[in-house]
């Protein structure tokens, strides 16, 4: 455990210092809000259950009995609410001796903006590791797959392996348009967001905002831009594949944040060594329960 005393920051007991850098920088505003949903939880855990519907109905013969069908419980996702923590301890004679108010005001700020991407990095990890094998969903399966599993039988798929482009994203939105429900039954899924690193910025907007087509002589209209579905772009400074690229979907109980509860900051003072205590704490889950909720590629 380390301790902030005055030997930590000689300058700062004396006059004479022009400036403190490294502590000014600004921050991105909040990222994560685009690529979850928010939920509150007053529990240790959530838990999201899926649902095997029904099928489509058969032909009855005349005098023939009706043919019945029933429902059951699909695959559980649980959202384990994981307590994140940071703090730091500072003399009391340090507090007392500082000139610039750089050991106890700017200390507050550098622990809010550690707690801030300390959320942004653990939201922004769900997408960064959509195929590491280990960090599956309620169906045991990796976020982005070719080989998700149906309660009642077969597979389904919400990956491609293409780098970023007009044909990569008219497949896509092809293949979301072709999603069904655990039965086979056609859901109505549309794009929402087109979420990319900060590397695929400037393609992006020559694929989805040119009024022709990209990398063409020909004069066509770029049909992306006039289906409407690509107009808006997530630029997330916190995903580490330059060339993954991924799709949220309207499709519900997909990418989802769980607050148990929000940041806190508390202070105290010990009373033996009269130092001052200052922490950060906040509880939280990110994860997904339907798949289908996103689509994307890692990149080739």
């Amino acid at each position: 455990m380390g301790v902030i005393t005055s030997g930590s920051f000689a300058k700062a007991l004396w006059p004479g210092v022009n400036a403190w850098y490294g502590k000014s920088y600004n921050d991105y505003a909040t990222e994560w809000d685009k690529l979850f949903d928010k939920n509150t939880s007053s529990k240790a855990y959530e838990e999201d259950v899926g649902l095997s519907s029904l099928g489509l109905a058969a032909v009855k013969a005349e005098g023939a009995p009706i043919t019945y069908d029933s429902e059951r419980q699909g695959f559980t996702t649980r959202y384990n609410h994981v307590v994140y923590a940071l703090g730091f301890i500072i003399t009391r004679e340090a507090f007392e001796d500082d000139q610039y108010d750089v050991v106890g005001k700017k200390k507050a700020n550098a622990l809010a903006r550690s707690m801030r991407q300390t959320k942004e990095i653990v939201a922004a990890n769900v997408y960064n590791r959509a195929t590491t094998s280990g960090y599956t969903g309620g169906d045991g399966i990796v976020l982005l797959s070719a080989s998700h599993v149906n309660v009642a039988g077969g597979t389904y798929s919400n990956i491609q392996s293409a780098d970023l482009s007009e044909a990569a994203l008219e497949q896509a939105f092809i293949d979301i348009e072709g999603f069904t429900d655990d039965r086979g039954l056609i859901i109505a899924a549309k794009p929402k967001s087109l979420i990319i690193p900060r590397q695929l910025r400037f393609e992006a907007n020559r694929i989805l905002k040119s009024d022709g087509r990209v990398g063409t002589d020909n004069n066509d209209t770029n049909a992306l831009k006039d289906s409407g579905l690509f107009t808006n772009i997530v630029v997330n400074h916190y995903l580490t594949d330059a060339d993954a690229w991924f799709i949220r979907t309207d499709v519900p109980d997909g990418m989802k944040y769980f607050e148990r509860r929000g940041d806190a900051f508390e202070m105290d003072n010990d009373f033996d060594t009269e130092n001052a205590k200052f922490k950060a704490t906040g509880r939280y889950s990110f994860g997904w329960s339907d798949p289908r909720g996103c689509y994307g590629s890692m990149g080739v």
